[in-house]
Formats: C-alpha cells, structure tokens, sequence
C-alpha cells in the first residue's frame, strides 16, 4: 500500500522538479503556476506550526494600541525557518510578531511565491521604473551642467542633498567629484501592491522585473509566511539581498521633471534609496518542526 505523501514534500518535489541554479532559461509560467495552486492548499498544520493568538499581550497589532500597557512587539525578533536549501531554491517560513516588519528589499534574478499560513500581513511592493540607469560617461562637463539644470529639484535624506534627473536620484556630493563618473544613489519605482494579506489571499507571485520585486512586510497580527526563493540569495552570483528606503515620488516631482510614461498617478510611484542592513531588524533562526522532506 502506497502512503500519501505530505503536502509540503509534495510542494518540495514539485519545485526540484521546476528551478534550476541559473534560472536559465525560467521557468514556465505553468510550471509556477502549479507550485502556486499546491501552496494554495498548504496550511500551519502542514509545516509543524501552532497559530500565535493575535491578541495577546506581547504586540500593538498594526496600528498601535496604549503604549503604557504592552511590550513593543517590534521588540520581539522575527523568527526565520529553514525547512530546505540547495542551489536551485529555498524553502523557509518568517514568523512574524505583531507590529514586526521585514524592511523594503529586493530579490535580483529571483522568482519569489509566498503564502501566509496564518494572521494578516501588509505588504507594499515596488517594481523598477526602466531605464535602470544613465550612462556613467557623457563627457566633460555634463555633470556639472546637470547640476545647474536641477538644482531647484532636491530633497533631504540623512543630512544628504539629492538631486533628480531621468528616473534617477543622485547625491550631489557624488555628482561634483568627478565630470566623467559618478555613485549611483537611488532610483524611481512604481508601487504594484499596498495591501493586507490573510491565507484567504492565496499565493503571491514576483518575478525578477515584475510582480513587486521589492517588499515589505508589517505584520498586522502574528503571523506566519511560507516562501519559496529560486534561486535562493547568493553574492557571489549577484544575488544580494539590499535594503531601501522609500521616499514619495511627489517630493520631487514638478514641471518639466522626470516625465512618468504611462498613465499612473505620481503617488504610485517612489523614489528607493540604498541603505544598509537596518540595526533594529531582529531575526533568529527558529526549528522546523513539520514533516521531514524525503530528498
């Protein structure tokens, strides 16, 4: 007699069977599609986890509540499981507190599914705005004329001055050392998702250039995500995951400014600045208790 075999080694041989290291060539839109249909189905039950009570007293919930009366929740670390790895993906679970957040990043050349097991999640997600970059040579003297065309056109971020100029930011101490290059700072954005996720949402799915490939995650409740990353986070292959901040692209924006293609509003779009790893972000590695995964 032949044992069903569990959800989640189900969802473990459908994604060895679908990614490669290289991610080339992608895989199908079908083949993703099937690993989304499968983690659809999965629940905390099938990964080992116990729902968190949402209304304890260890978080503010996404909105606050007294601040005299409960323990920050952002105080708790987010808890990170790792139930497989290998070169072609990565499978894992973030148990986030209430009020928790994983800030903006990125994921470079990655195809990304995640499903939330359990509670309510905000996610804000960003695509780039192309092209990625102007050229870094345009011959003596155009950055200093670059400077004199928008100079009325700035903004402050950490006692740093920008300026903006084709769907870039850049920091004006970077632009006037050097006439023939300069230290690319930040770059325009367009948000494709700002909302609340449950189990009931299903699967989301992003692509390398589409689908929002920068998020972040606020937990609203306690709550659990069930992601996997192909290929998963490797430097060495130019896969390091960045930080940015956000900054509204209305702040800059005037007459005669960097032109929006298209027909989105400006509050749709942002402008992402690099940052480092945020000191604040709280993660520890955390024990997979669910069905083992036959490799």
């Amino acid at each position: 007699m032949t044992m069903k075999i569990s959800s989640i080694q189900a969802l473990f041989d459908l994604s060895k069977k679908t990614f490669s290291p290289s991610a080339t060539p992608p895989p199908s839109s079908l083949a993703i599609q099937k690993i989304s249909s499968l983690m659809d189905t999965i629940g905390p039950a099938d990964v080992g986890l116990r729902v968190e009570n949402s209304e304890d007293d260890r978080g503010h919930g996404f909105f606050g509540l007294n601040r005299f009366n409960r323990v920050a929740r952002w105080a708790q670390p987010i808890t990170y499981v790792d139930i497989y790895e290998c070169d072609s993906f990565t499978m894992c679970i973030f148990c986030l507190p209430s009020s928790s957040v994983i800030p903006l990043h990125d994921h470079p050349g990655m195809t990304v599914l995640s499903k939330v097991l359990y509670g309510s999640m905000h996610v804000k997600a960003y695509d780039w705005v192309e092209p990625m970059r102007i050229q870094r040579s345009k011959g003596p003297g155009y950055y200093s004329k670059l400077l004199q065309d928008i100079s009325g056109c700035q903004f402050h971020v950490a006692g740093w001055v920008y300026v903006v100029h084709d769907s870039q930011c850049f920091c004006i101490e970077d632009l006037s050392k050097s006439d023939e290059s300069t230290t690319f700072a930040g770059r325009l954005a367009k948000m494709v998702a700002d909302r609340v996720v449950t189990p009931e949402s299903g699967t989301s799915i992003l692509y390398p250039k589409t689908g929002g490939n920068l998020h972040c995650f606020t937990a609203v409740t306690s709550c659990a995500v069930l992601d996997i990353l192909a290929p998963p986070y490797l430097e060495a292959a130019g896969r390091k995951c960045t930080y940015y901040s956000d900054y509204p692209y209305s702040i800059t924006s005037r007459e005669n400014e960097t032109e929006i293609s298209g027909d989105g509003k400006g509050e749709e779009y942002a402008w992402l600045i690099e940052m480092g790893t945020p000191p604040d972000l709280s993660m520890h590695q955390g024990t997979y208790s669910g069905p083992a995964i036959q490799v």
